[in-house]
């Protein structure tokens, strides 16, 4: 006799942890009994059951077996049909023991109990299963292996406090954890992001006496690097190297990442090749964690080349890629590489950020690259998912101050103002190169004396731009200036004043240009390169009025800057200035950031400056 019953009752429940449990009294029980045997077949010996179910109660449209049916519910013209009995009564209690699921009664094997808590995704539900097997199992191997089944399904739902509280649990009951335990906490902090929990956990592996495995020692260079334990996360990953652990792909970005945060690029690297030498295939975060790596070390050569390894070996770039890419071109003024990257990403419809937007027009400040920065800036206000913030205002200001802009720049002063952003010293310091461009002494001065109104500090950047403007101002206009400077910058002004007197018979003006020179920051010494070139030329002028001989070849270096906005040189700037002095220096090209001319030309232009409408200052 063949028979498939299933009795869905209460206990059932808690082995399926899509159903909820309750304690609630419950209407009447019955039991549906279906068959699809041939009607033929079907009879009080030879009965075919397929499925038998416990159900709270049954609907009033339910309709009632006839006593002039079948046993088994079935009329003639259906297929299936139903038999409604009490569980009560004897006949189901029999059925029960037919039933598959009768050994899920008090009967439970530990490997059944395993499967079914290994199954389940609900924590809450999976406890009252573990209670109830806990409490109807006769004989188990080792308490621990339920509980620690029971540890995966929090894990599963990245549930940290319950696991915690169930690892307190089995301590009060005096079960012993075991490895298992451990490495299932652990990996529980992980997918919790909660690296420092998980260093917790790792080190109380010892006092329970268990020793972590290779897995487990491979997972912990991830938490102790996220944790900030960079020292103990190296040993680690030394150790992974000599022993050949296995190690994730989670823990070889991680590793990247630490290496890059501490500035050790060629680290980040080694481990990359590494990687690929163990057999381990990059994935695309990794692939992103390497090319923000290159970007903070300013290699976009490299960043380049990490790319094109990417897409050869099938994957596709993602926002977080693009991003990366943007931020390295952007942070080393790779201006045509930056602005590809953010064409690409508009075809493909991804939304930058904020910072994005601003780094893209921080690089067209840094060229003057006005329309597509106007093109820029209008997509950013277009996007409704960013707003300018101060540095979007700043860049732009900065874009059209470089490029004598007055009026567009005044524009955005405005806009920025009405945005609820105050012009900082950034940003004056712009306006007073643009108006200084503009020959417009009377708003430099306007703008200089707002600093102070603002109650700001100039600083060595903002006196550089000064100096720089006064080497653009006429003469009779100079008085104005200098008083500023004077104001800004005492030992710069001091420095300016003896420049404008051109008499230095005490010999003071070397002992104070060193002083000032010792004074500023070695990163705006550059910018005040112009004043020095003004004072090499008038020494040059008494030499040649003094009769001596100058050197067969002459040069001025202004260092590796490749434009006039950059940070790094002013090529560009004393270029132009030279021609607007009709000097003979021309850049070399073969010695990026100098200038040279010869003797006969220099002599010749030196003995022809006469009453020159810019003071060599």
């Amino acid at each position: 006799m063949a028979y498939h019953v299933h009795l869905c009752s209460s206990h059932p429940s808690l082995f399926h942890d899509r159903h909820t449990l309750s304690s609630t009294p419950k209407p009447r029980p019955t039991i549906t009994i279906r068959s699809t045997a041939p009607r033929s077949f079907q009879s009080k010996s030879s009965l075919h059951l397929n499925h038998v179910s416990l159900q709270d109660s049954v609907t009033d449209n339910t309709p009632k077996p006839s006593p002039s049916r079948h046993p088994d519910g079935q009329t003639g013209s259906s297929s299936k049909s139903y038999v409604w009995v009490n569980p009560r009564s004897p006949r189901a209690s029999r059925l029960r023991k037919l039933s598959y699921d009768s050994s899920l009664g008090d009967d439970v094997l530990e490997q059944d109990a395993v499967v079914v808590l290994n199954n389940m995704s609900n924590p809450h539900t999976a406890l009252l299963a573990l209670n109830h097997f806990q409490r109807i199992l006769k004989k188990t191997s080792r308490k621990v292996i339920l509980y620690n089944v029971t540890l995966k399904v929090f894990r599963k739902s990245k549930d940290l406090v319950g696991a915690e509280k169930l690892f307190e649990e089995m301590i009060l009951k005096g079960v012993t954890p075991d490895n298992v335990t451990f490495s299932t906490l652990i990996s529980c902090a992980r997918v919790c992001a909660l690296p420092a929990k998980a260093v917790e956990w790792f080190e109380k592996m010892p006092s329970f006496g268990c020793d972590p495995d290779d897995v487990t020692y491979s997972a912990m260079i991830d938490a102790y690097g996220r944790a900030g334990n960079v020292d103990m996360a190296f040993n680690l990953y030394d150790r992974a190297r000599t022993e050949r652990w296995r190690i994730d792909p989670i823990t070889f970005s991680t590793l990247i990442k630490i290496y890059g945060i501490s500035g050790n690029y060629d680290g980040c690297l080694t481990v990359y090749e590494e990687m690929k030498a163990l057999g381990a295939k990059p994935n695309l975060v990794i692939y992103n964690t390497l090319l923000d790596a290159m970007g903070r070390a300013k290699r976009p050569w490299q960043a380049k080349i990490i790319y094109k390894e990417m897409t050869t070996n099938g994957f596709s770039p993602n926002f977080a890629t693009y991003a990366a890419l943007l931020r390295a071109y952007g942070r080393a003024r790779y201006s045509g590489d930056a602005l590809n990257i953010y064409k690409e990403m508009k075809e493909k419809g991804l939304k930058l950020t904020v910072i994005l937007y601003n780094t893209l027009l921080a690089v067209c400040a840094d060229f003057g690259y006005v329309d597509e920065a106007v093109e820029i800036f209008q997509d950013m206000k277009n996007s409704r998912t960013c707003k300018p913030d101060s540095w979007t205002f700043s860049s732009l200001i900065t874009t059209y101050s470089c490029s004598g802009k007055v009026s567009e720049a005044e524009g955005i002063v405005k806009e920025m103002s009405e945005a609820g952003f105050q012009p900082d010293l950034f940003v004056l310091t712009s306006l007073i190169q643009c108006y200084g461009k503009a020959q417009r002494t009377e708003d430099v001065v306007r703008t200089f004396n707002q600093v102070f109104e603002l109650g700001l500090t100039p600083d060595d950047r903002f006196c550089g731009c000064l100096l720089n403007v006064m080497t653009q101002t006429p003469r009779e206009e100079l008085g104005k200036l200098t008083d500023c400077m004077e104001k800004a910058n005492p030992k710069l002004g001091h420095v300016v004043k003896l420049l404008l007197e051109e008499d230095d018979s005490e010999g003071n003006f070397k002992s104070k240009a060193s002083e000032l020179l010792n004074y500023i920051g070695s990163d705006v010494k550059k910018a005040y390169s112009l004043t020095a070139l003004h004072v090499w030329i008038n020494d040059l002028t008494k030499v040649v009025e003094s009769g001596e001989e100058l050197p067969s070849l002459l040069g001025i270096n202004t260092g590796h800057g490749k434009h006039k906005y950059s940070e790094k040189g002013l090529a560009t700037v004393l270029e132009s200035h030279l021609k607007e002095l009709n000097a003979p220096f021309h850049e070399a090209p073969d010695k990026f950031g100098w200038f040279l001319t010869t003797k006969v030309a220099a002599k010749s232009w030196l003995e022809s400056r006469s009453s020159p409408d810019l003071v060599a200052v």
